[in-house]
């Protein structure tokens, strides 16, 4: 049976009458439930399996249309889905059937005995299908990719263990803005109270230890009782929604499985939610700003930030950019936050990195219109070798805006994108000459390398594939080819946690199984969270995994003074032969060496209808030399005389961290 576990919450909550404590009234409320359901007391307690009570029904809720995949399980030991029978919802049901209302149709997870009330509920759901991980990080990272394109995501694992396990990965999608609401459970308020050695813990009768840890992975933190899940239901996913950052919603084994008391919020889809509006006043002051600060410039460029799609403002945008006219470019971790064939785009700005001419046209700009707040971090700019200056610059964050030294607060970006599209006049910007087709490199023979594989991949990609690239040697070279019309790109550019990618990947292809999940990752990277290829083949996802050998931590030769260390090389994998290891059937899988056979595997891949699996035999001598000692000497400020940082690095992505300029 598949497990999850809801994140600890509030140990003020511990003893609440009715909540987690009582464990007379618990015992009668199961007790009431398990006769009307047929299930003794004891089987009841024993597996966590429950669905009834007093106040809430399922029906309230909006539905959703269940899983095309679901697994179901020969021998079903589990009981009726609430949906189905019309019985009233304990308080892990509710929270699984509310998250489900925003469109969340899946949960990544592992499972876990102080969980199963959340395991259970997801399992019991109509409308979200549980998906089993091979490990707790990979679920974190798979949920990820998973609210990259779905927009929100659902992770659910154990009390200590499970969500520590976890606990980088949610730290990730913290950095970088999703939200994950990530479900853990926790023990019983009567093991609580008692304070007995038990398994998951550090022995000393202690229990809620380890929630800081994990709540400072989120924005939000509820502890669900029957009393208080339905308003810190709303409470989180309010909260989540507005700042776009995970949410920790835990329960203890016994309250979870309680009826919730009050009325049921039925919940809409996630593009239904009312998003906060701007205070007036404040809007219209900072319009003002910007209209006079682009009048007064002689040109001005946009930089478009990835929290246009973590807030679903792409059409916006698109509207934006046709009604001004102006030219816009992305860095690489904003990369196909619209589509790269629409006419204004520039190409990829990253310092001494971008693309070409684009450099220029966007230090040159009298103005750098930066709409949703750029993160000017080191591997998102060249390593800092952008040279914009924050004088010329007016950002507009998700819920404020800095003109100069005015800061204008309560003011949201879908409203200023709407407001500036009806205010600023057409403005003709200059753009960068389109590149001109060239033939492939390289000849049938030849031994592959970066040089022949990357302009085969850029006619490989197609229109509305979802491509992800992992932290690593790819995103040399990834960020300045340029996607076909729909295709969107993703890479934990801020977090940068190696490994993330492949699980993101999976996560992706099942957020929209309608689009191809294009996977282009490191060895090194591969090699920390490849067994969830096997989940991939359980639940029949598609991807194109592009597997670059190398044979070590190549990223990590590049940013040392020295090559060839001994930390840096990988045990040697015969990689394509992986999915076939990890059950996965019908897959298409090649080793290639030469730029013949390279052709040959993309054009199977193209056509193949089920997951592809290609090993890049790239070599050592493929890795890149390693940086400058200059460069270096920028990226890690360890000499006595280092140069300084730009003034964009420092202040700005802190408060792209941090959120709203609270710097911390």
């Amino acid at each position: 049976m598949p497990n999850k576990q809801p994140d600890p919450g509030d140990q003020g909550s511990v003893g609440v009458n009715g909540g987690i404590g009582e464990e007379d009234a618990i015992g009668g409320r199961i007790g009431e439930v398990g006769a009307k359901r047929g299930f003794n007391r004891r089987a009841l307690l024993r597996a966590g399996l429950l669905a009834g009570g007093a106040s809430v029904s399922l029906a309230a809720c909006t539905e959703s249309p269940a899983a095309s995949l679901r697994e179901e399980p020969t021998a079903k030991a589990r009981l009726a889905a609430p949906a189905a029978s019309g019985q009233t919802l304990t308080v892990a049901e509710y929270a699984v059937e509310r998250l489900a209302a925003l469109g969340i149709g899946h949960a990544f997870g592992v499972p876990g005995d102080y969980a199963f009330a959340f395991d259970n509920a997801i399992e019991a759901s109509e409308r979200v299908m549980w998906i089993g991980n091979a490990s707790e990080l990979n679920a974190a990272y798979a949920a990820d990719g998973y609210a990259r394109i779905r927009g929100a995501a659902i992770l659910c694992t154990t009390y200590a263990v499970g969500e520590l396990s976890a606990l980088n990965g949610v730290m990730g999608s913290y950095a970088e803005r999703l939200p994950v609401f990530h479900l853990v459970g926790q023990p019983s308020g009567k093991l609580q109270r008692a304070r007995p050695v038990t398994h998951h813990s550090l022995g000393d009768g202690t229990f809620r230890q380890f929630q800081s840890l994990s709540a400072a992975s989120a924005c939000a933190v509820a502890s669900l009782t029957p009393q208080n899940a339905i308003a810190e239901m709303e409470r989180v996913i309010s909260e989540a929604l507005t700042q776009r950052r995970p949410a920790y919603i835990t329960a203890a084994e016994d309250a979870a499985l309680l009826p919730v008391m009050g009325t049921p919020v039925a919940g809409v889809p996630l593009a239904q939610v009312e998003r906060t509006p701007s205070d007036p006043a404040s809007l219209g002051a900072a319009i003002a700003a910007i209209t006079t600060r682009v009048a007064a410039s002689a040109s001005t460029v946009v930089l478009a930030a990835y929290t246009i799609g973590r807030f679903g403002l792409q059409q916006q945008l698109t509207r934006f950019l046709d009604a001004t006219g102006l030219a816009y470019a992305t860095t690489p971790m904003d990369k196909a936050v619209i589509s790269e064939t629409n006419p204004h785009f520039l190409g990829t700005y990253a310092g001494a990195s971008s693309g070409a001419g684009v450099q220029e046209a966007v230090e040159g700009a009298g103005l750098v219109l930066n709409l949703g707040g750029v993160a000017f971090s080191d591997s998102n700019t060249g390593i800092w070798s952008d040279e914009l200056d924050p004088d010329r610059m007016v950002t507009v964050w998700p819920d404020y805006v800095q003109a100069g030294g005015t800061t204008f607060s309560s003011v949201y970006l879908a409203d200023v994108l709407e407001r500036l599209t009806g205010t600023l006049p057409k403005i003709t910007t200059a753009k960068i000459p389109a590149r001109t087709a060239t033939s492939l490199p390289g000849g049938a023979r030849d031994r592959l390398s970066s040089a022949t594989l990357y302009p085969r991949l850029a006619r490989f990609f197609r229109e509305n594939d979802i491509v992800i690239g992992e932290t690593g040697l790819c995103m040399s070279y990834l960020p300045n080819v340029q996607l076909p019309d729909g295709a969107v790109f993703h890479n934990q550019t801020l977090w940068g946690s190696i490994g993330w990618a492949t699980p993101a990947a999976f996560g992706a292809a099942m957020a929209d199984p309608s689009r191809r999940a294009v996977l282009v990752t490191g060895d090194g990277s591969h090699q920390q969270t490849a067994n969830d290829i096997g989940a991939m083949g359980r639940y029949r996802a598609k991807p194109v995994i592009i597997l670059l050998n190398n044979s070590m931590y190549g990223i990590e030769e590049v940013l040392s003074e020295k090559q060839g260390h001994v930390y840096d090389f990988l045990a040697p994998w015969n990689y394509y032969e992986l999915p076939a290891a990890f059950g996965c059937t019908g897959w298409y899988t090649a080793r290639v060496t030469t730029v013949g056979e390279l052709d040959a595997a993309l054009a199977k891949a193209s056509q193949h209808d089920n997951g592809c699996y290609l090993e890049i035999m790239l070599g050592r001598s493929d890795i890149p030399a390693s940086l400058p000692d200059a460069v270096l000497d920028m990226l890690y400020q360890t000499a006595p005389a280092d140069r300084a940082l730009p003034p964009v690095a420092s202040a700005a992505a802190a408060e792209t961290v941090n959120g709203s300029g609270q710097l911390s």
